[in-house]
C-alpha cells in the first residue's frame, strides 16, 4: 500500500538544512588533510578531521535523495525542464561567472583566463571551484527524469527492491577494484560493465521514491534501522579513511571510503532519511520552525555561495582556535550562518530567484 505524504514534511526541511551544513563542515575539514598539490597531510588534525568529515560526506547523497523525492511525476517534459532547469541552471551560471571574476579581482588569475573560464561553462564549471560539480550531476538526473518517471510512479514494490538490490551490489565496486582491476566486462574498450546501468546517483533517487511510496508512515523499526545504518556506515567510512591516511600519499587515493558510490556512504544517507523523515512540530508557526523552513528554501543558494565565506572564516578564526575538534565545527557553523544571512539579504533584491535559486 502506498503511503500518503503530508503537505508539509518538516523532517525533509531538517534533512535539507542538515545536509547544507554538513557540506560546509566537510569542506571546513579539508584544510586539515589536504596539502599542496593534493597531497595527504598525515597529522593529528587530519585524523581528528576524519572522525568529523566521515559523517558529513553523506550530505551530497542526502541532497540527491531530497531532490529525487520531489522529482516525480513528470507529466509534461517541456514544463518540467523549464521549471527545474531554469531554477537550477541560471543561478549556477551566474555564480560560475561570479567565481571567475572574483578569482581575477583577487589576483588569483588573469583576465583572459577568467574570460576563458566563463566561455567554458557549458563544458565544465567556469572557475576551479570544486563544489560546483554537483550541479552538472543534478542536471543530468533532471534530464533523465522524464524517461524513468512512468516506472517510478507505477513500479511494484518488488521491482523497485530488485533495482535497489542491484544498485547496492554496484556500491561495492570501489572496494572490489582493490582486488580486481577489471570486473564484469570492464576493459579499455568497455567502460560500461554489467551493473553500470544500475550504479551511480540515480540509485539515491530511486531509494528516496521507494521510501516515499512504501515507507513514509512512521514505524519504530524505521528509527532502529536508521540508527543502525548510520552507525555501521559511519564506522566503516571512518576506519577505512584513517587506515588509508597512514599509507596513501595523494588525496584521490585516500578518500576511497568517502566516495559517494560506496555502500557505507549510502548506508549513512539512507539511515539519516529514515531517522528524520517523520519529524513533526506541534507549533509550526514558531520562530524556530519558520527559520528552519527559510533555511531549507535557501539551501541551494547557500550551497553555491559558501566557499568564499568559508575561506574568509577560516582565515579569520583558524589561528585563534587551538584544537581541530573546536576549529572544524566552529568554522563550519560560522560559515553556514554568515552565508545564510548573505543569501537572505540577496533574496530581497529584484529577480533574486536567479541568484539564490
Amino acid at each position: 500500500m502506498t503511503a500518503i505524504v503530508p503537505a508539509r514534511n518538516y523532517g525533509l526541511d531538517i534533512l535539507r538544512v542538515l545536509s547544507c551544513y554538513m557540506v560546509i563542515q566537510a569542506h571546513a575539514g579539508e584544510f586539515y588533510y589536504i596539502g599542496n598539490g593534493e597531497t595527504v597531510l598525515n597529522t593529528a588534525d587530519a585524523h581528528l578531521g576524519g572522525w568529523f568529515n566521515s559523517l558529513c560526506i553523506s550530505s551530497v547523497p542526502m541532497f540527491v535523495m531530497l531532490s529525487g523525492f520531489f522529482l516525480f511525476p513528470v507529466k509534461d517534459a517541456p514544463s518540467f525542464f523549464k521549471k527545474r532547469l531554469s531554477r537550477v541552471a541560471i543561478p549556477f551560471i551566474l555564480w560560475c561567472i561570479f567565481y571567475a571574476l572574483y578569482a581575477y579581482l583577487r589576483g588569483y588569475t588573469t583576465l583572459n583566463a577568467s574570460i576563458t573560464n566563463v566561455i567554458q561553462i557549458p563544458v565544465n564549471y567556469g572557475a576551479k571551484v570544486g563544489h560546483l560539480w554537483f550541479v552538472y550531476m543534478l542536471i543530468g538526473i533532471y534530464l533523465f527524469a522524464p524517461v524513468i518517471s512512468p516506472w517510478v510512479q507505477t513500479a511494484s514494490r518488488k521491482s523497485m527492491e530488485l533495482y535497489l538490490i542491484l544498485w547496492t551490489i554496484s556500491l561495492t565496486i570501489p572496494y572490489l577494484h582493490l582486488i580486481f582491476l577489471e570486473i564484469w566486462g570492464e576493459a579499455f574498450w568497455n567502460h560500461t560493465p554489467m551493473l553500470y546501468y544500475f550504479s551511480g546517483f540515480l540509485g539515491y533517487v530511486i531509494l528516496a521514491n521507494y521510501i516515499k511510496r512504501f515507507h513514509m508512515d512512521s514505524r519504530r523499526w524505521h528509527y532502529v534501522v536508521g540508527v543502525a545504518l548510520i552507525l555501521i556506515g559511519y564506522l566503516v567510512t571512518t576506519l577505512v579513511f584513517l587506515q588509508r591516511l597512514d599509507t596513501e600519499k595523494l588525496v584521490k587515493n585516500l578518500i576511497l571510503s568517502w566516495s559517494f558510490d560506496t555502500i557505507n556512504i549510502a548506508m549513512i544517507a539512507a539511515g539519516m532519511f529514515l531517522l528524520f523523515k517523520n519529524t513533526h512540530f506541534k507549533n509550526t508557526n514558531s520562530f524556530p520552525v519558520k527559520l528552519l523552513g527559510d533555511m531549507a528554501a535557501k539551501s541551494y543558494g547557500i550551497y553555491l555561495a559558501h566557499i568564499i565565506v568559508l575561506n574568509a572564516v577560516h582565515s579569520a578564526l583558524a589561528g585563534r582556535l587551538s584544537h581541530c575538534v573546536v576549529k572544524i565545527p566552529i568554522i563550519g557553523i560560522c560559515a553556514f550562518i554568515i552565508t545564510y544571512f548573505i543569501i537572505k539579504a540577496l533574496s530581497y533584491l529584484p529577480y533574486s530567484k536567479w541568484i539564490t535559486g
